[in-house]
């Protein structure tokens, strides 16, 4: 298998509004969604890590949508549990702004919060 260029392995993670819409609003992620999910916020972690200089794992643990743990009733989570199966962007800008709102905010956190970032 030959490499793949930036844009090539980032168009994974690209979901246009027209691909979205042929999606059930509610389904089981395919083994390819939970890699993207994964892909993402492995990524994401690894930007932390690079600001910070604190080492950074993601936490995720899939359920079937009857076995949800309580943050998915939570306000705000039930959708993103609920729309896992359609995890994308809907274009190389938003996927940039995505993770890069992530990691400002976890770096805010750690700065406000040091301690307890480094506990």
């Amino acid at each position: 298998m030959g490499r793949q260029s930036d844009a090539e392995l980032l168009a994974n993670f690209i979901v246009t509004k027209k691909q979205r819409r042929a999606m059930p609003v509610i389904g089981d992620p395919e083994p390819d969604v939970l890699w993207r999910l994964d892909m993402f916020y492995t990524a994401v972690g690894l930007a932390i890590e690079e600001r910070s200089g604190l080492m950074t794992s993601p936490m995720t643990k899939m359920k079937p949508m009857g076995a949800s743990d309580a943050w998915c009733s939570r306000p705000g989570g039930w959708s993103f549990c609920r729309d896992i199966h359609r995890f994308g962007f809907a274009t190389f800008r938003k996927l940039a702004e995505g993770g890069t709102k992530l990691v400002d905010d976890a770096t805010a956190a750690i700065e406000a919060y040091p301690d307890v970032a480094r506990a």
